[in-house]
């Protein structure tokens, strides 16, 4: 067969291959693909850790290439807009890919789901796609009932169309890095972030997770709403109770702190 090296690459030999299978496989360099399942992730450094872990370049060469703005120029996105490129879904890939070509067939893919119906859509509410995936993003981490999501959504569209803050507790997270934070206080809206949505006006600099699709259509087609506030509805059902007015959400917003703390007292008493 004339076979005398290699071709690099990733190869399944499975027990019933024959040794002309074997050596043929080698010589014509059939690789296994490597799928890439992408479901949610918040930072960076967790998708080049997910990518080392994958492919043959290791996770500090992931991180380099999605810190790199000269790299990212071709794509129109910076080391903050990076990951609202990065869609949820399974990727097929070969094992020697480099960074730049991962990414390549992820941003390939935005691309396609950004059809011209949707950036008419992004229009008109006055926002890019991009913009259309970091507030996605916002309200995947706010809540899972998607009943909820297209009434949050609707709410900061008002808020962005009116310039007030956004006031966003996903974003406190994502600047303080600390996801498993169950209660915002008042020491954690003071953070210096430009992803402190109490401080800064408008949407964060980039995403605070990657957005499910399905989150993107419905910022969208988010209902039309006199809705500028909205707090969790103090039974803990994962819904909230939705204002036109500050006074009116502020009475909402201490029943639900008041359950809160009541809920701090049972679990200290408990340990």
């Amino acid at each position: 067969m004339k076979f005398n090296s290699v071709k690099a690459g990733k190869y399944e030999i499975k027990e019933s291959m024959s040794l002309f299978e074997l050596v043929r496989a080698l010589k014509n360099g059939r690789q296994t693909p490597v799928k890439l399942v992408i479901t949610k992730l918040r930072l960076k450094e967790d998708f080049a850790r997910k990518l080392g872990q994958q492919f043959e370049f290791d996770s500090l060469a992931a991180i380099r290439f999605l810190n790199n703005n000269d790299s990212l120029k071709t794509f129109g996105l910076d080391s903050n807009t990076v990951m609202a490129a990065v869609m949820p879904d399974t990727y097929s890939f070969f094992w020697n890919s480099t960074p730049q070509k991962v990414y390549q067939k992820l941003f390939e893919h935005w691309l396609q789901y950004w059809n011209e119906e949707r950036k008419k859509e992004a229009e008109a509410i006055q926002l890019t796609p991009v913009q259309v995936s970091i507030l996605a993003s916002i309200v995947d981490e706010e809540v899972n009932i998607k009943s909820e999501k297209q009434k949050i959504a609707s709410v900061y569209i008002n808020r962005l169309h009116k310039k007030m803050n956004m006031q966003s507790c996903p974003t406190i997270k994502f600047a303080l890095k600390d996801f498993g934070l169950k209660r915002i206080y008042e020491k954690h809206l003071t953070v210096q972030s430009p992803y402190n949505t109490y401080i800064n006006e408008g949407l964060p600099p980039g995403p605070v997770c990657t957005p499910q699709p399905e989150t993107i259509d419905i910022v969208l087609n988010a209902p039309q709403t006199d809705y500028l506030y909205f707090v969790a509805n103090s039974d803990f059902s994962g819904t909230h109770i939705y204002s036109t007015n500050y006074a009116d959400h502020l009475k909402f917003a201490k029943k639900f702190a008041e359950a809160q703390d009541r809920q701090d007292s049972i679990r200290k008493a408990n340990h």
